[in-house]
């Protein structure tokens, strides 16, 4: 049932369903369905993904969503705009013809979830329903070339493609769903709006309101540096978020497009979704981490894979769960967050050592339980599965232990998640007052760490990898080589070596970087999903290692790499690939690639960490690197903000007010913006002039400035307080204490 009466309203009207270019009223159940007819190819559709749609613009509350849409040769583009939370207003228009107009039909449906009759009155040119004391009224500006009833749109569909253009058999002004008909010879552009309101008048002249004015204009989120970022990821986050009938929830899926039942959650997939809704919606954010905490099972792991059509709850995924939890926390200050999430998180992580440790080394192995019925259960792959690199080169010389249920091999991927995890999870239990359970993590991702650095290291090539529990390492390596700088493990001497396969086009440097397995290994010619693709996720977290080991310049360039990467195929087709060919940096080259996945989505989020970042190791940053860049609305810890830089100066506003601003070039970090103060850090100190500007609000606010913990000068200008950094050293602390807000 496509209904939930406790959605948000901001969120109420939006691409619910498993038809893209459907929108729908959550709370009543109520579609509006634009249905197209070719008779060129005989045949209508509703839009189906990916074929006959190029995912536009998509707001997460479906306040702007546009996308065009090619059936028959004829491609149109459609458009919608939310006037408030209960009216929207759509269009279309030709872009391309390819019959005569006359014969091809754009039809809008409304109906129902539960049937109830929808009537059509000629007099207003209204469809409406009622569902309960609610209406919802579909109005368009051009009155329809005809009316017509029928018991469902697939029946619509049914007797449109069995009958043709040009036929009067199902009339009809009241029905289960009514059908304005309209052809692009006489309509080549045309809009439309519905309303919701508590009685049919007042939704009537709502809806009809909404054709007389247009609706403002919707800003592009990112401008400037690494411009459209921040919008690429919220419009795949748009577009994947769907209502999950089975469960009555919502979610952002995988993907529109794989079919995998009525719902399908990957462990690791919904924790990175609810990491990028996080920097739009803290809501939508919370409901996807819910998702994801929801997969948890008796035995204490969370679920590999849940579908409507199998469980496969005898294998786990890496656990980054504890990671994007303390980061989505770092940045919605939201504790109830932790809170919910602390226990799950906690059995997960003592699962692993139980569970996929067969002989106490200390370090774990991919498995697969003797639990429940699943699809590969018991298998040397459906171990596999638990790393998410199902056929990863590095698995090759794994073998399946049918006894102890594991695989052979020492994991460095897992291994590293698995200390990363311990890491967080020290960090939430401290925040939560479990001093006990902080210490006891805090000195098992220690020891994990000192197990990785010392029998993961394969000092002949001068890398991490994989090795045989009782026994040497494995001939292929991946970019997980590259994980111990993401917990922490590798030791100076080795990080530097690390940088040097990084950089080497013969490994995994190069135009396309980073192939999931190395460019000398036969495998990489395979081009077969982890047999050389390059995966957003992988980048992801290499990118944020080399943040951790303060190898700034590599990550701007692996970040730089991965957004010229999406942009390739995003730009010209609007294709967000589940993984990309590592030569020729394509997405659909192989069959097997989902061209619009959720994750691909963690490629531009790295060009909006370039400019804004919130995470674990230098908490909430800004950069300024000179460069014009307008970033924003986005969440952070002081609510939405706007980031932008002109003529060098960055300036950090809220609410519209300015925070600060600032002539400062490069990173400042572990920025604090509460109540009562306001504290920025400046990591590489200050060789130069640069001020520091407290914006008016907080400049009448200003009680005493401190850099370094020292008492420094302020002067007031145009309404704002002026501190002066030069001279800061390396990681000076600037600490402005506040008055109350009056």
């Amino acid at each position: 049932m496509l209904k939930n009466a406790n959605v948000p309203a901001e969120r109420a009207w939006n691409t619910w369903s498993e038809r893209p270019g459907e929108m729908v009223f959550l709370p009543l159940g109520v579609r509006m369905t634009p249905v197209l007819f070719s008779s060129g190819a005989r045949k209508a559709t509703t839009i189906s993904p990916p074929v006959e749609i190029r995912f536009g613009r998509h707001g997460l509350h479906g306040e702007v969503i546009d996308f065009e849409t090619t059936h028959g040769g004829t491609r149109l583009k459609f458009s919608y705009a939310k006037r408030d939370p209960f009216c929207i207003e759509g269009r279309w228009s030709v872009r391309e013809k390819r019959e005569w107009g006359l014969r091809y039909w754009v039809v809008l449906c409304l109906s129902a979830e539960n049937g109830e009759e929808v009537s059509y009155n000629h007099q207003d040119g209204a469809a409406t329903l009622a569902v309960g004391s609610r209406y919802v009224s579909l109005v368009s500006r051009d009155a329809p070339v005809q009316v017509t009833g029928h018991d469902s749109v697939e029946a619509l569909v049914a007797e449109m493609d069995a009958n043709g253009y040009f036929d009067l058999s199902s009339r009809s002004n009241s029905a289960k769903v009514i059908a304005l008909r309209f052809n692009l010879e006489m309509m080549p552009e045309a809009r439309f709006a519905a309303a919701v309101a508590d009685s049919r008048a007042l939704a009537v002249k709502t809806a009809k309101e909404a054709l007389v004015t247009d609706a403002a204009p919707a800003k592009p989120l990112h401008t400037g540096r690494n411009e459209g970022a921040l919008d690429a990821v919220r419009d795949v986050i748009g577009w994947n978020t769907l209502y999950d009938r089975i469960n009555a929830r919502t979610y952002t899926a995988i993907s529109r497009i794989w079919n995998l039942g009525g719902f399908a959650v990957w462990f690791n997939d919904q924790t990175f979704a609810a990491l990028m809704a996080g920097l739009f919606d803290p809501s939508l954010a919370r409901d996807n981490f819910d998702v994801a905490m929801a997969s948890a099972t008796p035995q204490g792991n969370f679920a590999c894979l849940l579908t409507s059509r199998d469980s496969w709850v005898d294998r786990s995924q890496a656990p980054h769960g504890a990671f994007v939890a303390w980061t989505m926390y770092l940045r919605s200050r939201d504790r109830s967050l932790l809170e919910h999430a602390y226990g799950p998180l906690l059995r997960n992580n003592r699962w692993w050592r139980a569970s996929r440790d067969p002989d106490g080394r200390g370090l774990v192995s991919c498995g697969t339980s003797d639990v429940g019925d699943a699809l590969y259960k018991g298998t040397a792959f459906g171990a596999r599965n638990e790393t998410g690199m199902d056929n990863s080169a590095t698995h090759d010389e794994a073998i399946y232990d049918p006894v102890t249920r594991s695989l052979s091999t020492f994991d460095v991927g897992l291994n590293c998640a698995l200390a990363l995890d311990a890491e967080m999870l020290g960090k939430i239990a401290r925040e939560l007052g479990h001093i006990d359970d902080a210490a006891s993590f805090e000195a098992l991702a220690k020891d994990i760490c000192g197990r990785i650095r010392t029998e993961l290291w394969d000092e002949a090539r001068g890398l991490f990898a994989n090795r045989q529990r009782h026994g040497g390492f494995v001939s292929s390596v991946c970019p997980t080589s590259f994980y111990p700088l993401l917990c922490g493990a590798a030791s100076e001497e080795q990080a530097a070596r690390l940088l040097e396969h990084l950089a080497d086009p013969a490994t995994f440097g190069g135009q396309f970087v980073l192939p999931n397995a190395s460019r000398d290994d036969p495998a990489y010619q395979e081009n077969v999903y982890w047999r050389g693709r390059i995966w957003a996720n992988v980048n992801y977290f290499v990118w944020q290692g080399l943040r951790r080991y303060g190898f700034e310049l590599e990550a701007a360039e692996l970040a730089r790499k991965s957004l010229t990467l999406f942009e390739q195929s995003w730009t010209s087709a609007r294709l967000c690939g589940e993984n990309y060919n590592a030569e020729t940096g394509e997405i659909v080259d192989q069959g097997d690639a989902d061209p619009f996945y959720t994750w691909g989505a963690m490629l531009p989020l790295l060009g909006v960490c370039q400019v804004m970042d919130i995470g674990p190791w230098h908490g909430w940053e800004l950069a300024n690197n000179g460069e014009t860049v307008r970033l924003g609305p986005l969440s952070s810890p002081a609510g939405d903000v706007v980031i932008t830089v002109e003529a060098g100066t960055l300036t950090l506003s809220a609410r519209g007010a300015v925070l600060f601003s600032t002539d400062y070039r490069g990173r400042i970090s572990q920025i604090v913006v509460e109540r009562g103060l306001l504290s920025v850090r400046f990591p590489e100190g200050c060789t130069s002039s640069a001020t520091f500007r407290l914006g008016p609000e907080m400049a009448a606010r200003l009680v005493s400035a401190r850099l370094d913990g020292e008492e420094i000068a302020t002067a007031l200008d145009d309404g704002c307080c002026v501190m002066d950094l030069s001279g800061a050293g390396a990681g000076a602390r600037l600490d402005c204490h506040l008055a109350p807000a009056s």
